[in-house]
């Protein structure tokens, strides 16, 4: 298996508090990753640790060989995008407007916008379906239309990694499965993923690969089946659970009975 991030004993603390206790973990390159476990469990925290944007106390990460800390930051920018929680943009700013801040890592202060530059940018629009809402204000549009025109945004970075950090957070069940259809249509066309998710049986669904956490370190990590299951539930949710087969699928379908 190639892996795309290394973790190696990874310890972070805010304050005090330990947050990540001694991650070890391989992150495949070429497949969906799901991060997994229950709130304040440190899901959001290693996936910010990927991006850079949580120091480590203790430990490194390494993006395929190279340790981050020692790679530039547009250097960084070009291989690896992150969407993080609930993102913010100015009213009134349009789709296309937003998408083309991707374009950033590659251009310097004084680089003109190019050809290319507008290419890749309405590349991004055509691949998340945005195409026809380009010059729509973000604010005009739904929950996953807005989530689309974010990953377009990291999509107009061009790197071959996309950080996802629960991107179906306040959508309802099928603007869920927009944004999770065009996750998977980006891995198929080469992207590696790795995103923060709640629900046990979406994560089963789209994902390739299942990280499982709790209290900051990693219970189970490995392909969907040998991670979704009872025992695993049980110790990373205290919740006893019967899993089921998707029947269009095949896949395991999570549902929860009661608290351990």
């Amino acid at each position: 298996m190639t892996t795309v991030f290394t973790v190696r004993d990874l310890v972070l603390t805010f304050g005090d508090r330990p947050v990540l206790n001694g991650i070890d973990l391989e992150i495949p390159a070429g497949q969906v990753t799901a991060i997994i476990g229950p709130n304040g469990c440190g899901k959001s925290t290693l996936l910010r640790s990927l991006s850079r944007l949580g120091p480590a106390v203790e430990g490194e990460v390494l993006l395929e060989d190279t340790p981050i800390a020692q790679i530039p930051h547009r250097v960084f920018a070009r291989h690896v995008a992150l969407l993080p929680q609930a993102p913010i943009a100015p009213e009134q700013l349009t789709v296309i407007d937003l998408v083309s801040r991707g374009r950033d890592p590659h251009r310097r202060w004084y680089d003109q916008w190019s050809r290319v530059d507008e290419d890749l940018v309405l590349d991004a629009l055509e691949r998340t379906g945005l195409r026809d809402l380009a010059n729509h204000p973000l604010q005009t549009l739904s929950g996953g239309q807005r989530q689309r025109a974010w990953i377009a945004l990291a999509l107009a970075q061009r790197t071959p990694v996309l950080l996802l950090d629960e991107p179906t957070t306040y959508l309802d069940i099928a603007h869920q499965l927009e944004v999770l259809d065009t996750v998977r249509r980006l891995h198929s066309e080469g992207v590696t993923v790795v995103m923060v998710l709640h629900d046990l049986s979406l994560a089963a669904r789209y994902a390739d690969h299942i990280v499982a956490m709790r209290d900051g370190r990693v219970v189970a990590t490995g392909a969907v089946e040998s991670v979704i299951n009872r025992d695993v539930v049980r110790r990373v949710f205290d919740v006893e659970c019967t899993i089921l087969a998707d029947p269009n699928t095949g896949r395991p379908v999570v549902v929860p009975h009661s608290a351990v």
